[in-house]
């Protein structure tokens, strides 16, 4: 007989190196218990990054005796009972399986309570050897130690102290944005590391997590269609990282990790950012448990979402307009002060920064927040121009620098993508065609999407093997800049053959030629050339950013010049 039944504890196990990958791992399990147990206060005690030990404690709803007996056993779990309760998921954990795998390659004591006598249970490599009384506390404190040490193969693929602390501290960081009723305490060897207050403010929670600099940088967002619900903040592109570490969306208060809605964020904020950077959002998606399956791998933070098309689409619309409202040129002058914080989590401010104190109360208020229409009613009078590159403007209200480059670039985009939407095209002849030979590849790739050009009013005809003639333009393409451009055009329809989006393409396309269009660094400006730059940068949609995210504008307030030059203090 060659088939066995294998052991409970070496089927728990080899479920651990599912579960349990790394410290992180064991300290997602224990604080989602605590979460769905109702804690409103958590406590994550940590030795040498969690190598040497992990703690929990809670002031969750506690277990009785024999369910903290129960719950070490596989598949043991309070929260689904029936088939049908797989499609009605609520609670962060389900299946049962993570106390049993973490057990079984660790040595765990744990101390429990829901009535007048606690219970104290300890296991080691999945065997319980004590079960006796604690103390009555109500709620939850586990206690993992010698991680991985009965499976050194898993033992000797865990990272460094400060690695696996980095990973554990960016999990509760996460958890806390999703839950800003709970108070979350993270300590690395009695340093604490991590604190918020549960005060169920996000943008409170937020600054608690980020800081100022970037509490202050948020916009608040809020909609909904019949199945979803969306609300949280997202950064102004002024506070915009280098990776996507600090993009946070939840769903049901679920950390997910989704490619569909990653896209979707970074698609509204495609003209505010440079390629490889990424927006500090926080977002929380409700829907209903019946449109979301979150059962299709270990960790559970990948998850299958019915009609994500309408959430992507409702997620771009309510970001891009939040982006689209507000003013976002970005202050010349960041105070680094603001960005320094105390042990307590409150800002270093001078006794004479009072003023910046009326962000701390977390409230956006209307006051402050300048609409996109109000900015196009500003009249900027030019002031001369630096290293022919920097425009100099002011008014009334201060001095603006711009990006003669980046301003004119967003100019023309807008213009270009205004120009892509008409019904009615309008082209030029072309006095002298332009021929561009193409190897077999090439030319079957473009010619597969021949007809997205020909749409927007170019006119290309065959000519001879494998070459292309361009005969007619659209009038948006200036003369001068006719025959590189269409040269990059073919080059952009090629490369972009595979996976081919029209949308995407067109996208791209204006913003080659609009780079490509615009004034250049080092060339020198009239007045009056400065003077219809300014006018017609103010009538833009997005003025403040080029069409790659380069900020266009930048602007020194007249208090900032002052308390540059000491006149205020």
């Amino acid at each position: 007989m060659k088939i066995r039944v294998m052991s409970e504890n070496l089927a728990n196990k080899i479920a651990a190196g599912e579960v349990v990958e790394k410290c992180a791992s064991v300290v997602k399990e224990l604080v989602e218990n605590s979460i769905d147990a109702g804690a409103s206060s958590i406590k994550v005690n940590l030795v040498d990054g969690g190598l040497s030990a992990i703690e929990v404690i809670d002031n969750g709803s506690g277990m009785d005796r024999d369910d903290a007996i129960l719950c070490f056993q596989r598949h043991a779990t309070s929260k689904i009972m029936r088939d049908d309760d797989l499609f009605f998921i609520e609670t962060l954990g389900f299946r049962g399986e993570a106390l049993a795998s973490i057990a079984s390659v660790s040595e765990i004591d744990m101390d429990t309570c829901s009535d007048e006598i606690g219970t104290h249970v300890h296991i080691k490599g999945g065997v319980m050897d004590e079960v006796s009384d604690a103390s009555a506390r109500t709620g939850t404190s586990i206690k993992v130690t010698n991680l991985f040490y009965n499976t050194p193969a898993r033992l000797k693929y865990l990272k460094s102290e400060v690695t696996e602390a980095n990973n554990c501290i960016a999990f509760i960081e996460k958890l806390a944005l999703s839950n800003p009723n709970i108070a979350f305490v993270l300590t690395n060897n009695d340093r604490v590391v991590v604190k918020t207050s549960g005060s169920n403010n996000l943008l409170k929670t937020i600054h608690e997590i980020y800081g100022l600099n970037v509490s202050s940088n948020m916009l608040e967002i809020s909609t909904s269609s019949d199945d979803f619900e969306i609300k949280g903040c997202v950064g102004k592109p002024s506070v915009l990282k280098k990776n996507r570490s600090h993009m946070n969306t939840f769903v049901n208060g679920r950390i997910v990790r989704n490619n569909e809605l990653n896209r979707a964020i970074n698609d509204a904020y495609n003209t505010y950012k440079h390629e490889g950077f990424y927006p500090v959002v926080v977002i929380n998606i409700v829907t209903d448990p019946t449109l979301v399956d979150v059962n299709i791998h270990p960790t559970k933070q990948d998850i299958k979402m019915s009609k994500m098309d309408e959430l992507t689409k409702l997620l771009y619309k309510v970001i891009k307009d939040a982006l689209y409202n507000n003013l976002l040129i970005p202050n010349a002058l960041v105070d680094e002060k603001l960005n320094e914080v105390k042990d307590n989590f409150e800002p270093v401010l001078e006794p004479d920064e009072k003023i910046v104190q009326t962000s701390m109360d977390f409230t956006q208020k209307d006051d402050i927040i300048v609409k996109n229409e109000e900015f196009k009613g500003l009249k900027l009078y030019p002031v001369g121009q630096v290293h022919g590159t920097y425009i100099i403007a002011e008014n009334e209200t201060g001095m603006f620098i711009l990006d003669q480059h980046a301003a004119h670039e967003r100019i023309n985009y807008e213009m270009i993508k205004k120009k892509m939407q008409e019904e009615s095209i309008s082209t030029t002849e072309m006095l002298i065609p332009l021929a561009i030979e193409l190897n077999a590849a090439d030319y079957n790739s473009f010619m597969a999407s021949k007809s997205v050009l020909e749409d927007l009013g170019f006119k290309i005809e065959e000519f001879g093997i494998n070459t292309i003639v361009f005969k007619a333009h659209p009038t948006w393409l200036t003369k001068n800049f006719s025959g590189d451009n269409l040269r990059t055009i073919v080059d952009l329809v090629i490369t972009n053959q595979k996976n081919f989006n029209k949308d995407r393409f067109l996208d791209n396309l204006a913003k080659m030629v609009s780079c490509k269009m615009s004034i250049k660094a080092n060339e020198h400006l009239s007045r009056e050339a400065m003077e219809a730059l300014l006018d017609d940068l103010v009538k833009c949609d997005n003025p403040y950013n080029c069409c790659h995210g380069r900020p266009s504008i930048m602007k020194f307030s007249n208090y900032e010049l002052e308390k540059m030059f000491k006149r205020v203090i």
